[in-house]
């Protein structure tokens, strides 16, 4: 019997699951993981502590776009794989829900008793019988 919580579930994922696997949605959503890795590298690099870093900062052939670029990078692929990868964890646990309802509902089927068991059927073709 599914509980409360798991029907509450299949509920919300029916109506949201489409929308929840647009891209755009989920960069949206999944920002704040990306920045969660930007954000101490930033720290990192302003804060100064790693010297070869720094050095290499100051140098002439150091092109602060491309730093930038680096992280908007880190980011969006940060945000998209994230939201991805949940959406999929969330899609097969509906799934998982919607079969083991199924399962529950349907009845189980009443075994037969005029059908041979499989060690009857061996010993009738072996000519055992």
């Amino acid at each position: 019997m599914l509980t409360q919580q798991e029907k509450d579930f299949i509920r919300y994922w029916a109506a949201n699951r489409l929308r929840r696997k647009k891209v755009v949605t989920q960069f949206l959503i999944g920002i704040p993981i990306g920045l969660a890795f930007v954000i101490p590298i930033v720290i990192n690099f302003v804060s100064g502590w790693y010297k070869r870093a720094q050095m290499e900062a100051n140098s002439q052939d150091f092109n602060p776009v491309v730093l930038l670029v680096a992280l908007l990078l880190i980011v969006g692929f940060t945000a998209i794989f994230y939201q991805r990868h949940q959406w999929d964890q969330y899609e097969q646990r509906y799934r998982e829900l919607l079969a083991r309802e199924d399962r529950e509902n349907t009845p189980a089927p009443v075994p037969n008793p005029a059908d041979s068991s499989p060690s009857q059927d061996l010993q009738q073709k072996a000519g055992k019988n």
